[in-house]
């Protein structure tokens, strides 16, 4: 049974601590605005998977009872950076799976000011989930007080640039390209357009990243209906989006066993993941017209094309800087900003990820516009194991 996306919503994403609200008021807004999008109404919802990662258990009711008191099913999800697309891909197997013909993805997140941990605050990394990840990042170059999760994607592109002879403007081109995006973008934490020189002159987080590479923390709340074909055509739903192909990997001995950090933040899951999604679709990168990726670091946007399979291992950065990734180019790569410029609530971001696409399709996206966008892949990742590849494709 193929599953639709049919209707989608999102808050616009904003700093922390800036705007008077709760996460309930944000699932109620983005919930809202996916079920009108769809043109149903909540009392036809069966399920509902619901992620975040910094609010208590049972969230996903508090946040859920806002739109309706019908006792369904509510699972809450939690997976680091990954968690929103990982409620869209359990919503799109309970409709394939037959055990719902409509189901509401919610995901949000209400966030602190300030950099995140990591889950290794104060280097203590026992405990931790992430503990195998930033051990092999701490054999190799040590453990700084720079934010943790900065501290790895930066060792990822001093390797990346030792290896290959990728430069620090072509790391910048990738963050210039997606705050230049983000102005057309209302949704978006920022809107202000910087050039590679502005990004090069900000303050450094940690070598060679600077403030304007990295993804903010963020408030916010994304969703997606998804539908069956048998419910879409017994309520004659329009503006439909088809989940073509979808895949989930975790971590296997191939992100450890080199020591390198660039397979420890996930290019080879992630690889793994779009070779998967791409064989269920039946489609291969050369299809995809226009990409919402995990920017969360500007380096892990150049390591997600290689994983994507746009260019050759190396090559990425040339072809940031060639202009291919942007209006003109051969795919058009996080027209929304990306997390870099519009914000990164975790709970939310691979939902948005999924708005945005589905706005694309529908030649719904404004002065954003792909023109002629057919194909959409979305990949959104989370430290610590799971990157989620889904391809989309206007019905």
């Amino acid at each position: 049974m193929k599953a639709y996306v049919a209707g989608v919503g999102m808050t616009r994403f904003e700093k922390p601590e800036t705007r008077e609200w709760q996460y309930w008021d944000m699932a109620r807004e983005a919930g809202g605005a996916a079920l009108a999008d769809a043109g149903i109404a909540y009392r036809e919802v069966e399920q509902v998977p619901v992620g975040y990662c910094f609010q208590p258990s049972t969230a996903g009711q508090r946040a859920v009872y806002e739109l309706g008191l019908t006792g369904v099913p509510v699972y809450n999800v939690s997976n680091n950076c990954a968690t929103g697309a990982t409620a869209l891909m359990l919503a799109r197997q309970l409709v394939e799976g037959g055990a719902g013909d409509c189901v509401l993805a919610l995901g949000f997140e209400k966030m602190k000011k300030g950099a995140l941990g990591g889950g290794a605050d104060g280097g203590d990394f026992a405990a931790s989930p992430v503990a195998r990840h930033y051990g092999i990042m701490a054999a190799r170059h040590g453990f700084a007080t720079a934010p943790p999760t900065a501290q790895i994607f930066a060792a990822a592109a001093r390797e990346h640039m030792e290896k290959y002879g990728t430069t620090e403007a072509q790391l910048a081109a990738v963050a210039a390209k997606n705050h230049r995006h983000s102005a057309h973008n209302p949704n978006a934490q920022f809107r202000d357009v910087y050039d590679v020189q502005d990004i090069l002159a900000a303050r450094v987080v940690h070598h060679p990243l600077t403030k304007l590479q990295c993804s903010p923390t963020s408030d916010g709340a994304a969703a997606a209906v998804v539908v069956s074909e048998r419910f879409a055509r017994r309520r004659s739903l329009t503006g439909l989006v088809e989940i073509a192909g979808q895949a989930m990997t975790t971590d296997t001995e191939e992100s450890f066993a080199s020591g390198s950090c660039v397979d420890v933040v996930g290019q080879p899951l992630s690889r793994a993941a779009a070779r998967q999604a791409y064989e269920r679709a039946g489609l291969g990168i050369e299809d995809v017209d226009v990409i919402e990726l995990h920017d969360c670091f500007s380096v892990n946007e150049l390591l997600t094309y290689e994983a994507l399979g746009m260019c050759a291992p190396g090559e990425s950065g040339r072809l940031a800087e060639s202009g291919a990734t942007t209006y003109g180019g051969r795919w058009v790569v996080n027209p929304s900003g990306g997390l870099i410029s519009k914000g990164h609530p975790l709970g939310a971001t691979g939902l948005a990820q999924t708005a945005e696409l589905v706005w694309q399709l529908r030649g719904e996206a404004g002065a954003r516009q792909v023109p002629g966008a057919r194909v959409g892949l979305a990949h959104n990742i989370g430290l610590g194991g799971a990157a989620v590849v889904t391809v989309l494709r206007a019905a």
